[in-house]
């Protein structure tokens, strides 16, 4: 899937293409954040943006025949069109994703696009809608694996359908935005940069909003509580606001349990080791933190700001996670020890290996050139698996170049839609990857090599 972006904060257009690993680097105030939160609102809403239209003959069929089958290829060949629409519908709402004044976006354009091969429908579907009261059985929705059809049922008589017809339709409508565009629109996780403060201010938060409950029970009737809770949470971005929420839910989400935790525990154990023990969440909501060997616990803000920063990760691969997701970290080196750092590059390259795809920004050297030794160390010769064996590297941790795709948010010459001569604006540029040497991560070269030079003069300049 390819982004387009114009005018969206500092960056005035830029191009991007997801890989299976997205790197975005870049200076402070560049444009990287911009790019992340406008990405996950776009995957956490598109339901909301996208519009199948379901013909009325279709609905009138159903309750007349009691089923229709409705030709998938048709919808797919509009697929594209639907995308365009449904991506100007966002762009009108990123001020909600920013939580920001819409005079800030009114310029801004978002736009995804597929290529021929994305455009395929989902293998199968079955949904059964049911009345909530009752929890009776209305009608089905039902796609069979390489099939192009999709076959809806009525479950009752016709004359018992308690339904608008505008209900069906919009069920229906869902029912085709999922099989067309889910299995390319990955589900996204984002870890913001204001994780930190999540996990140490949840049992506040969780006392803010149930006093906010209390408040809503004894207001007046002409107050409005949805008006109320909107107030609330207007001043936080989107990003921010799932991570304060799932900070908030972190006794129900300790409930489940991810297909890591069930086939791939030894990735979580390293995770464990990174964090330097493990979180724990009694029943009446209390969130801890065990060091590994220790026999104490600590409460959030009595543990390290590693510790904190690697909260949401932690629960979410060890309870929540699907193959093929999307896990979006916003600086994941954040209060991270170099060594560590490098950890985190191989458990990023570990996830990728197994469905998940990861999208991050990042000023850390360490992380880079760490995932420049995977890439380098994916080749078959002989002295490259010494390298390997001697260093404690495993070959799920090696990674091919043409799975990654890397950005830097700079100023740089671009040539304008529907315009001949190239303009100096901020963008993102795409980084060349070699499997020889890796990502040439000039973000970080001319920083080091002025620090190098500087320490060189200091050693040697009296000579």
């Amino acid at each position: 899937m390819k982004i387009m972006l114009k005018n969206l904060g500092p960056i005035r257009q830029a191009e991007l293409t997801l890989g299976d690993l997205t790197i975005i680097c870049g200076n402070n105030n560049s444009g990287k954040t911009y790019a992340t939160y406008a990405l996950f609102g776009f995957l956490d809403t598109w339901r909301e943006h996208l519009n199948v239209e379901i013909e009325k003959n279709t609905i009138d069929t159903l309750l007349r025949d009691g089923v229709v089958h409705i030709d998938l290829n048709k919808y797919d060949k509009k697929a594209v069109s639907i995308l365009k629409k449904g991506c100007k519908s966002f762009s009108k709402s990123l001020s909600d994703v920013f939580s920001s004044s819409p005079e800030h976006f009114k310029e801004t354009q978002f736009q995804a696009s597929l290529t021929k091969r994305e455009t395929l429908p989902a293998a199968s579907y079955e949904r059964i809608m049911r009345v909530r009261a009752s929890n009776s059985e209305v009608f089905s929705l039902y796609k069979a694996d390489n099939s192009m059809e999709l076959i809806v049922t009525l479950l009752v008589e016709k004359d018992e359908v308690k339904f608008p017809n505008q209900m069906i339709r919009r069920v229906i409508a869902d029912s085709m935005n999922e099989i067309i565009f889910s299995h390319y629109l990955p589900n996204p996780f984002i870890s913001s940069a204001e994780r930190t403060g999540a996990a140490i201010f949840r049992k506040e938060l969780n006392f803010a909003r149930n006093r906010l409950l209390d408040e809503m029970s004894h207001a007046d009737k002409k107050f409005d509580p949805m008006d109320l809770l909107f107030k609330v949470y207007q001043d936080y971005a989107l990003p921010v606001e799932r991570n304060v929420d799932f900070a908030r839910q972190l006794e129900k989400v300790a409930k489940e349990t991810s297909f890591i935790a069930e086939e791939h525990p030894e990735l979580l154990d390293d995770l464990t080791d990174i964090i330097g023990g493990e979180y724990s969440v009694t029943r009446n909501d209390e969130l801890y933190f065990k060091p590994k060997g220790k026999r104490i616990k600590l409460t959030m803000d009595e543990s390290s700001s590693a510790v904190r920063s690697l909260l949401d990760i932690g629960f979410y691969l060890r309870h929540v996670v699907k193959p093929g997701d999307l896990l979006m970290v916003d600086e994941p080196e954040l209060n991270l020890h170099p060594e560590n750092q490098r950890r985190i590059a191989r458990l990023f390259a570990r996830l990728i290996n197994l469905g998940i795809k990861v999208f991050i920004t990042t000023h850390s050297d360490y992380i880079i050139k760490e995932l420049n030794t995977l890439i380098m160390l994916n080749q078959k010769k002989p002295h490259l698996q010494e390298i390997i064996k001697e260093e404690g590297y495993n070959t799920d941790e090696l990674i091919s170049v043409d799975r990654i795709k890397v950005y830097i948010a700079e100023e740089a010459l671009i040539l304008q839609e529907g315009k001949q001569r190239r303009t100096r604006c901020q963008t993102l540029t795409d980084v060349k990857i070699d499997r020889e040497q890796g990502i040439e991560a000039r973000s970080f070269d001319a920083t080091i090599d002025a620090m190098n030079k500087i320490q060189e003069a200091i050693i040697w300049g009296g000579d």
